[in-house]
C-alpha cells in the first residue's frame, strides 16, 4: 500500500508529491496523459518568480527529474473512480489495475475550453493564447484580439489594452455577459475596439498567427481581422466530474474546499486548477500541491497512529 496517491502529473501534482516525499512518505503519480499538463505547452513562461525566461516543457521536465530522484512512482494509466478500502484506506481503480493508499490528492487541472475550429491547434503558443496574463507581454505594441463576452475576456481586454496597440473583442452575441462596471471601463479605453455579432470561422498565418476570418451575423458577409494574437476566453473545463460522488463540485464543475484542499471526504485532498478558487497561474497551482500535501500528510500521521 502506498501512502498517498496524487491523481494528476501537472505542477499541483508534481509539488505535491515533492512535499509528501520529502515528509518521508510513500507517494505514486497516476495520470493518463503523461508529465507537465498544460505547463508542458507553453513555448516561454517569463512570469514565475526568480526564473526570468524557461520553457514550459523545461520547467516540467527539471520537476518531474526532482520528484522522481526521491523515489516518487509513476503509472501511467486513467483513473475510473475512487472507491473506500478498509480502515479508512482508498482504492483508487484505473484502467490498468486497482492501487489502495491511505490519502488521495485529486490535481486533475481544468482544459481551456476550445473554440474547435481551424487553426486553432496549429497556431497555439504562435499566436493563440488562453491566458492574456501568461502571453500578453509577448505583443507589446501590437494589435491583438480577445475572443468571449464574459467577465474574464473583459478582464483580459482591459490588461492587454495597456500592452497591446489596440484590442479587437470578438463576441457571438450582440449582449456580453460582463459585469456592467467591467464593461463600462473596458468602453472608456480607447484602443479596445468591439465586434459583437460575429462567428469565429478560421485563424490564418504562416508559422504565427496573423489573421481571423470571421462571419458578420446580421448580414452574413465574410471579414478578415488582421491581428498578431488571439486570446481565447470563454471558459474552461474542470476534469473532474467522474469524481463527483466523493467532494463536492461548484456550480461550473469546480472541486469545492478550504485553503488546505480538505474536501469533505476524510483523506481525499485537491490542488490546482481544479479547485475553485479566484486566480489559476502556474504560482498557485504549486501553492495548492504544497498546502495539498502538508495537510495529507498529517491526515496520515493521524491515520497512522489512531490504527496502532
Amino acid at each position: 500500500m502506498t501512502d498517498l496517491i496524487v491523481v494528476g502529473a501537472g505542477p499541483a501534482g508534481l509539488t505535491a508529491a515533492l512535499y509528501a516525499a520529502r515528509a518521508g512518505k510513500t507517494v505514486k503519480i497516476i495520470d493518463a496523459e503523461g508529465i507537465g499538463g498544460q505547463i508542458a505547452k507553453s513555448p516561454l513562461v517569463e512570469n514565475y518568480p526568480g526564473i526570468a525566461k524557461m520553457s514550459g516543457m523545461s520547467f516540467a521536465d527539471n520537476l518531474y527529474e526532482q520528484v522522481s530522484s526521491l523515489g516518487v512512482e509513476f503509472e501511467l494509466s486513467a483513473v475510473l473512480r475512487i472507491e473506500k478500502g478498509e480502515n479508512g484506506t482508498h482504492i483508487v481503480v484505473t484502467e490498468d489495475g486497482d492501487f489502495e493508499s491511505r490519502a488521495v490528492i485529486l490535481a486533475t487541472g481544468a482544459k481551456h475550453r476550445l473554440l474547435n475550429v481551424p487553426g486553432e491547434d496549429e497556431f497555439q503558443g504562435h499566436g493563440i493564447s488562453y491566458c492574456a496574463l501568461c502571453d500578453g507581454a509577448f505583443f507589446k505594441g501590437r494589435p491583438v484580439a480577445v475572443i468571449g463576452g464574459g467577465n474574464t475576456a473583459l478582464t483580459d481586454a482591459i490588461y492587454l489594452s495597456a500592452i497591446a496597440s489596440e484590442v479587437t473583442i470578438l463576441h457571438r452575441r450582440d449582449e456580453f455577459r460582463a459585469d456592467e462596471s467591467l464593461m463600462d471601463r473596458a468602453r472608456s479605453i480607447p484602443n479596445i475596439l468591439w465586434l459583437p455579432n460575429v462567428n469565429i470561422e478560421e485563424f490564418q498565418g504562416s508559422g504565427n498567427l496573423t489573421a481571423i476570418r470571421y462571419t458578420d451575423k446580421l448580414n452574413g458577409s465574410e471579414k478578415l481581422l488582421k491581428t498578431d494574437a488571439a486570446f481565447i476566453a470563454i471558459g474552461q473545463v474542470p476534469n473532474n466530474g467522474i469524481f463527483n460522488q466523493i467532494t463536492d463540485l461548484d456550480e461550473n464543475g469546480y472541486f469545492i474546499s478550504n485553503e488546505s484542499g480538505a474536501t469533505k471526504f476524510p483523506g481525499i485532498f485537491v490542488a490546482g486548477d481544479c479547485r475553485k478558487k479566484d486566480v489559476r497561474q502556474l504560482t498557485t497551482a504549486i501553492a495548492d500541491g504544497a498546502n495539498a500535501a502538508v495537510a495529507a500528510w498529517k491526515y496520515i500521521n493521524a491515520a497512522v497512529s489512531s490504527n496502532s
